[in-house]
This record gives structure tokens, sequence and C-alpha cells, in this order.
């Protein structure tokens, strides 16, 4: 059982960098993730091999209107975002982390949901680009990076989920215990390896690029 990518071809294929903010990776920010900043390096070098593969990448950006009016539940479910402290659009807080920064030409998609495919047009620039696969990375693994990896099957896209350049955070006990963050992430894993994607490491993945034409063209 389980989805098997065995290549990838560079110039049908894009990086989408989840969420890898200010507010979720700076030191300090209330809705960190340790286990996403600790990662931050070997995304960073993923992502200058996928550059140099001809791999596109591309990144989203969870953000929220200071009015509220695209909120839905989310000033329900995290006091940081109800008291806008934090995802507040405009902000620095939104901003990619900069060692993470986007190169010259490449794209921020907003989101105002866990997933990247939800009220964007991310769905609409993959298919005038003419990819099939997708990697994810980014953060968290459990809510943005794993919805946006269930979107991207229910879109047909074939769906690779790095293993080792995704993380969350730990998870408090509110009525169900409490878990690490080593035990959600490896939990969520084995539920996307099952259903939803061929569950990889950075090396893995950058191992079975075919070989293209160099740089991504800009987009």
């Amino acid at each position: 059982m389980g989805y098997q990518c065995e290549t990838i071809d560079p110039a049908r294929t894009v990086m989408i960098v989840v969420d890898m903010q200010n507010d979720f990776v700076a030191e300090g920010a209330k809705l960190r993730s340790a286990q996403a900043a600790a990662m931050v390096p070997r995304l960073a070098q993923t992502l200058k091999a996928c550059r140099d593969k001809g791999i596109r990448v591309i990144y989203t950006a969870h953000v929220h209107r200071r009015d509220g009016s695209d909120m839905g539940l989310y000033d329900d479910l995290y006091s940081p975002i109800a008291d806008r402290s934090s995802l507040v659009d405009g902000s620095e807080g939104v901003e990619i982390f900069n060692d993470l920064a986007p190169a010259p030409g490449e794209h921020v998609i907003k989101k105002h949901r866990y997933s990247a495919f939800f009220a964007t047009d991310l769905d609409l620039i993959l298919r005038e680009w003419g990819i099939t696969t997708v990697i994810i990375s980014g953060t968290t693994t459990e809510n943005c990076c794993h919805a946006t990896a269930r979107d991207a099957m229910f879109h047909n896209y074939k769906v690779v989920f790095l293993s080792d350049a995704t993380g969350t955070f730990d998870y408090p006990d509110v009525g169900q215990g409490a878990l690490s963050a080593d035990e959600v992430h490896r939990a969520t894993l084995t539920i996307l390896a099952f259903s939803t994607a061929h569950v990889m490491t950075a090396a893995e993945m950058l191992a079975r690029v075919k070989a293209g034409d160099g740089a991504a063209k800009a987009a």
C-alpha cells in the first residue's frame, strides 16, 4: 500500500514551502515550532539543490487581515491569532524566514486556511506550469503540510512529502492526552505514507530527480 514515486521530472515538479514564516520559526514567536526551526539549514540546502536541478519553488504564507474578515474559526482556535499578535497580513511576522527567503521571481501564495489550495490561485499556477508532482516541505507537519498534501492529491497531483524538511510542535493535553512533536510528526508521516504521499527524506528526493536543463525558468 502507499503511493510510490521512483523518479522526479524537474520540469513537471514544484517544491512547495509551507508557512516557513517568522511567526512560526523565529526565536520567541508565539506560534514557533522548534522542530521546524531546527530543520531550516537542511531545507535551505534542499531549496538550493532544487533550483540547481530545475525544480520550481513556490512558498505559502498563512495570513489574516487585521479586521478578521477572512478569519473563520481561527480566532477561536489560537489566541495569538485572536489578539492579532501573530499572522497579521502585512506584518513582519508573516514574512518568510530570512534564511529561506524566496529567490527573485518566486511567488508567495497568501492563504487563510491550513491548505494552500483552499481559496487561493495555487492550482491555477501549477496547471499553467504543467506541474504533475508536488513536493511538500515546511510547517506544521500535521496541519498545513498535511492539508496541502491531501488537497494536492485530491487535485490529482502526485505528492512527495519530506520527512526531514517538515516539522511541528508539542501538543498540550486538551482532553485526549499530550503528544510530543516527535509523536505528532511520526504519526502524520505514517498516515500520509499509507494514504496520500510518498514520504521520503530530502536526500532521497534529490536522488530521484532526473537530469534536467539546469536552473528553473523565472516565474
